[in-house]
């Protein structure tokens, strides 16, 4: 691709979801400034660690995902306790035949290493520790940065990633951050141990014996370690329970009597907020910047990579004059919606966790003690709905369709049926002439018409974005790729270069328009000639 050097976009934080949008930003061809105000990076502790299948495919596009999988320790089930006894167990849905596993559990730490490797690969990537953004200023042109003890930096756009801490950034940019933040407190210690069963599944204790009242959360990590949340006090006092040997049985009261090494400890609060605006002219928020979420469903960075795809092919397309600026506008929109169905889903679950009210009390007593035999009770018990992708139906970019609706928010494990506004499933294809084995490996090259039997394709000639026309039949070697879109003859499946459906197509002239409406671009403006491939 043509590379847009003297348009470069500033990243703001250079954590994972930074590093993602450096890396899908250089992979589009665009240059990128990736700023920290860090000297360098704190490789200290677990932080964010169960990674999700759609976010690995994610980082699988930049050259990571594969590794990251391969030295994380994959999980499929997640059990769930009260006190004593297993509520019940289920596994994640696959709609496709994914490269992937539901969840692989790696430290953030390590997460973060594996991309700074991709990242000194990539020549449009410039890395500059040290470089804390105090100043934003915007003009039609682009976004002057400015630099603590640096000066200015200029660049054609930004995105700030500056993590939960960038109030900063947010009071400069004039965006409030409203929500709430939890009384109690969660105590995390990584601990290292022989764990034999446990290092396939995800537990989640209620009321456990050794936690009265609260709750519990063990995770399996590589080389035999094992992440334990426990809910505490809001006054808990982690020096003094080490020093008096109670932490030691706090530990030992999961584990045994068997040898362990506490990796890293931390005490945390959990916070519930959303940026009012993720669009501010010339600058995208992201991450934990735009919005905070409690971990219970591991929706914090598993979402921040979603902010980051989605803010890197639309500043591209903008950059590469492939879309126009209106598109920018798409992100807020979708994101936005992202965010806010994260906050209900995690707050739902703390309502559980942490009832605040006489009447969750009650309902979570209930709840739990009927789930015990009342399989029907099972799924009213929340302990965290597993991170998922969002889905662009209400976007504007998506076309519907009568024939497939949206059915709203599948059950817990499941994935909604294809169709607009949803992630393609993934699975092998052949393409002649092509290295790519995965369909959402050609999704990401640009817009995708996927035709079925029978439909008459006629490619937009307006289109100047990169753009293919592939036959289904061509393509799916196994026919389930058919089978996971339910596809039906004379469609023409729009496919968005985040391999998202913006639309499926059966009148021919309605093609043009949901191809330029993807792109928000006005569906009867005449644009310039097709670069398509």
């Amino acid at each position: 691709m043509t590379t847009t050097r003297d348009r470069a976009v500033a990243v703001i934080g250079n954590g994972p979801v930074g590093q993602t949008t450096a890396l899908l930003l250089a992979r589009w061809g665009v240059p990128v400034l990736l700023l920290d105000g860090r000297a360098e990076r704190d490789l200290v502790g677990s932080k964010a660690i169960c990674q999700q299948r759609d976010v690995l495919d994610v980082w699988e596009a930049v050259g990571a995902g594969r590794r990251i999988a391969d030295e994380g320790v994959t999980w499929t089930t997640a059990r769930t306790f009260h006190r004593d006894r297993e509520l019940f167990a289920y596994e994640m849905a696959d709609p496709g035949v994914s490269a992937f596993p539901p969840f692989v559990n790696i430290s953030q730490a390590r997460t973060e290493e594996i991309l700074d490797e991709r990242i000194a690969a990539e020549p449009l990537i410039d890395v500059r520790w040290r470089h804390r953004v105090t100043g934003i200023a915007q003009d039609v042109g682009g976004v002057t940065l400015t630099v603590d003890g640096r000066g200015d930096l200029r660049a054609a756009y930004a995105v700030a990633c500056a993590g939960a801490r960038g109030d900063d950034l947010r009071r400069v940019l004039g965006v409030g951050f409203a929500g709430h933040s939890f009384d109690d407190r969660f105590l995390i210690c990584d601990i290292r141990a022989e764990l034999p069963g446990w290092a396939q599944e995800r537990r989640f204790y209620f009321d456990p014996s050794w936690n009265p009242g609260r709750q519990v959360l063990i995770h399996p990590c590589p080389d035999s370690t094992f992440r334990i949340d426990w809910q505490v006090p809001g006054d808990y006092d982690l020096a003094a329970e080490e020093a008096s040997g109670a932490l030691d049985a706090r530990i030992r009261a999961i584990i045994g009597d068997r040898p362990y090494e506490i990796v890293w400890k931390s005490v945390y609060r959990f916070h519930s907020r959303v940026a009012e605006r993720m669009r501010v002219g010339r600058v995208l928020l992201a991450g934990d910047c735009a919005h905070l979420v409690s971990p219970f469903g591991a929706r914090g960075l598993n979402s921040g990579v979603g902010d980051a795809e989605n803010a890197a092919w639309k500043l591209a397309f903008v950059l590469h004059g492939w879309a126009g600026e209106e598109l920018l506008e798409s992100y807020h929109d979708e994101r936005h919606a992202a965010a806010c169905e994260n906050i209900a889903v995690t707050t739902a679950t703390m309502d559980f966790l942490v009832p605040q009210t006489d009447e969750q009390h009650h309902r979570r007593r209930s709840v739990l003690e009927a789930a015990a035999t009342d399989p029907a009770m099972r799924a009213q018990v929340d302990s965290g709905r597993l991170a998922e992708p969002f889905w662009y139906t209400g976007s504007p970019l998506t076309t519907p369709d009568d024939s497939r609706p949206f059915a709203g928010r599948p059950p817990r494990g499941e994935v909604p049926a294809a169709g607009p506004g949803i992630l393609v499933p993934d699975v092998p294809v052949s393409v002649t002439g092509s290295a790519c084995s995965r369909f959402r490996e050609l999704a990401r090259d640009g817009v995708l018409l996927l035709a079925t039997d029978g439909a008459d394709v006629d490619p937009p000639g307006d289109v100047r974005a990169p753009m293919r026309t592939l036959r289904l039949s061509d393509v799916d070697v196994t026919g389930k790729l058919a089978e996971a879109l339910a596809a039906r003859p004379g469609e023409v499946w729009v496919i968005r270069p985040d391999a998202y459906v913006a639309a499926v197509v059966t009148d021919p002239a309605g093609l043009a328009a949901a191809v330029n409406r993807a792109l928000a671009w006005p569906v009867t403006e005449r644009i310039l000639p097709n670069a398509g491939r």
